[in-house]
């Protein structure tokens, strides 16, 4: 099974190894999935499981219906589950081992040594090329002008005679879905349902974050 598990960025702290070197971590917390859907060879043509997370609560439960899309809420009411905010699909080995309703918590990445974390980053705006490229700029004295920040000559010569596209601009940045692999497990808490994993996880404070099991770093 490729473990899989959604939860929530809550911060970054500090922690220390053996050699007491300082450590620094990003904790995510990661309630219990619940299983949504069982798929098999016979129904769909693959094995693999529906998660969903973080059930949507209301004040008046009348108001529910309002907040869910017609169609998620009959697969919510033909499951006989609450509704859930998120959902995501993960690949198994045998979806006759997991029923409708079961829980998948941390728990799973007790053996696990390195994670990989899928989140949307922090949105920044239209940016320039030396604060999204690291361009060096221009001389800000003698005689440049305003000009300084400017990405410099993108052309060619009269052959082609054009700029190549997905060169590299003044463009949109951040707010684009990205991965980073290879984060090593510092600890998990079952109690708590919290995952520590060293160094930075994307996107923002109390953003969803996708953990699964790394699928390039070697294991111990």
């Amino acid at each position: 099974m490729a473990r899989k598990l959604m939860g929530k960025k809550r911060g970054m702290m500090q922690m220390f190894d053996d050699n007491g070197n300082v450590v620094v971590c990003t904790v995510i917390e990661a309630e219990p999935n619940v299983v949504t859907q069982v798929k098999t060879v016979e129904s769909d043509g693959y094995d693999a499981i529906q998660l969903g997370f973080e059930e949507i609560k209301v004040k008046d439960p009348r108001t529910l219906e309002k907040r869910v899309r017609k169609p998620q809420l009959g697969h919510f009411k033909k499951a006989g589950l609450a509704p859930r905010r998120y959902l995501t699909e993960c690949r198994v080995e045998n979806s006759t081992d997991f029923q409708v309703g079961q829980e998948v918590g941390v728990d799973m990445f007790v053996e696990v040594n390195y994670v990989d974390a899928t989140a949307t980053s922090i949105g920044k705006g239209f940016q320039g090329v030396m604060k999204k490229y690291h361009f060096r700029g221009y001389p800000a004295t003698h005689g440049t002008g305003p000009v300084h920040r400017h990405g410099g000559s993108t052309g060619m010569r009269s052959t082609p005679g054009r700029c190549f596209p997905g060169g590299k601009r003044a463009s949109q940045m951040g707010g684009y879905r990205t991965t980073v692999q290879g984060l090593e497990v510092v600890m998990v808490n079952k109690d708590d349902n919290l995952i520590v994993v060293k160094g930075s996880v994307p996107g923002p404070k109390n953003g969803l974050v996708y953990l699964q099991e790394a699928t390039k770093k070697a294991k111990k």
